[in-house]
């Protein structure tokens, strides 16, 4: 079968070959097996975000449902590589199965790659960084350039270079925090912005401080602002002050001469209290707010109904101003 042929799901669930004009239909080969987990070939992961919400999410299901759906693999060199279903996989694993159902196809290196992208187009379940990984591995293993890569996938060639254009723009240990799920595809647009020798360090911080999406950028475009490298330096060691859009002089103190002594000392700890409040906030929004177990629950509600109690206090005491 050559190389150009694209796939997509049938009506009875196997996959078959999306046709390009002037070419014919070739049969397809493909099984539903029962396989041990550790048959399986995941070398197809790395180009694969790992998101624990989602995992989490696919665990909880399979726990109540089982397997609903075949995961998809390839028969090669005598082994069987994974190409859709990782989460499937991992939540086995998690919950001690030892096979899963599998449809077995024929095909080469490249038409699984492409259907990777293929397979998730209809759930919209792939992030685009983890297309923009595929499409610059299908054009540098398999020497392709956009316009092939356009006709394989049956994306457009705006579509390809997007992609393409956005994992080039990312430093490489940049994208190893990507795919092992400790940074998103959100966080990559805003590192963007910022040379590419510039991007593992602040992406240190942001992955530290377990920053938001907005936070980041916000965090990226003061970086880009700072007018000498001391002055970059403050803004990473000192981010919420960044965040917040309070970058004062490291060694000025903030004093306001229209303020008395207790004034300035109010203010003071206002914006300290801004600050730490706004990581707060960033915390509880985070993903990883849903992937506390029972026990860090049972340990940390007892705080947070505690912060809860400050609030209401600060409301009442500030409410005669």
């Amino acid at each position: 079968m050559g190389s150009d042929c694209k796939w997509d799901l049938d009506c009875t669930g196997l996959f078959r070959p999306l046709l390009l004009p002037g070419e014919k239909t070739i049969p397809v080969k493909t099984t539903i097996q029962e396989i041990p987990l550790s048959d399986f070939d995941l070398s197809l992961s790395e180009m694969r975000i790992m998101n624990m919400g989602r995992i989490l999410q696919v665990e909880k299901s399979m726990s109540v449902h089982g397997q609903l759906q075949a995961v998809v693999a390839r028969v090669h060199d005598g082994g069987i590589q994974l190409i859709d279903g990782f989460k499937r996989l991992y939540a086995a694993e998690d919950l001690m199965m030892e096979t899963l159902q599998c449809q077995l196809l024929e095909i080469d290196l490249t038409q699984a790659k492409v259907l990777l992208l293929s397979y998730n187009r209809p759930h919209q379940s792939m992030e685009v960084m983890e297309e923009a990984l595929v499409l610059k591995d299908l054009l540098e293993t398999h020497e392709m350039d956009q316009r092939r890569l356009s006709k394989l996938t049956g994306y457009s060639r705006s579509w390809v270079s997007r992609r393409l254009a956005l994992v080039d723009k990312i430093a490489e240990e940049v994208c190893t925090e990507i795919r092992m799920g400790t940074l998103t595809s959100s966080h990559a647009r805003a590192l963007m912005k910022l040379p590419r020798g510039n991007q593992t360090q602040v992406a240190r911080v942001i992955t530290r401080y377990r920053l938001t999406s907005r936070q980041s950028a916000t965090l990226a475009e003061a970086f880009l602002k700072a007018k000498d490298e001391d002055q970059q330096w403050y803004i990473l060691a000192y981010p919420e002050k960044a965040i917040a859009r309070t970058w004062p002089d490291p060694e000025e103190d903030i004093y306001d001469t229209r303020l008395s002594g207790y004034g300035n000392d109010l203010m003071r700890t206002i914006v300290d209290f801004h600050m730490g409040f706004e990581h707060f906030l960033s915390l509880l929004e985070d993903q990883g707010m849903s992937m506390l177990n029972e026990s860090e629950k049972v340990i940390i509600t007892p705080f947070l109904r505690k912060a809860s109690g400050y609030a209401r206090q600060l409301t009442e005491k500030i409410s005669h101003l």
